[in-house]
């Protein structure tokens, strides 16, 4: 099952990343549970770009459902561009998009991902309405 991506998306950030050895399996491609590490690591770069910590005291935004589609193997050596964007904003959720390609075919998407993100109130552990500061730095 593919999970159908919305045309409507923002650009939000964008940052390059190695393949890492490390990041193969004996199949000799990336694993696929990698992809989600990369998405992760993007989102907590755009996260922090905003001038938020990725786990403050008492809020913060969290993931609450992941995906990723595959439509090309990866392996070393090679490098990464990973773009972050943005869907629909909700009273207290947001759709983020991680596409990934490489460097040298930019045009040709190896995977797209995504996450739905909440902003949780860490007290209480529940969602709560996106702060005034934070849909500022929305686009």
């Amino acid at each position: 099952m593919r999970i159908t991506i919305p045309d409507e998306r923002k650009l939000v950030h964008e940052m390059n990343m190695p393949i890492r050895w490390g990041d193969m399996d004996a199949y000799g491609h990336v694993n696929n549970t990698v992809y989600f590490r990369y998405m992760d690591r993007v989102r907590c770069e755009w996260i922090t770009s905003l001038g938020y910590e990725v786990a403050p005291g008492r809020e913060s935004m969290l993931m609450s459902t992941g995906f990723c589609n595959f439509y090309q193997q990866l392996a070393v050596p090679g490098e990464l561009i990973l773009q972050t964007s943005i869907g629909a904003v909700g009273r207290t959720s947001l759709d983020v998009y991680t596409s990934m390609a490489l460097t040298t075919t930019p045009d040709v998407e190896a995977a797209i991902g995504g996450a739905t993100m909440m902003w949780v109130d860490l007290t209480s552990n529940k969602s709560a309405p996106w702060p005034e500061h934070v849909l500022q730095q929305l686009p």
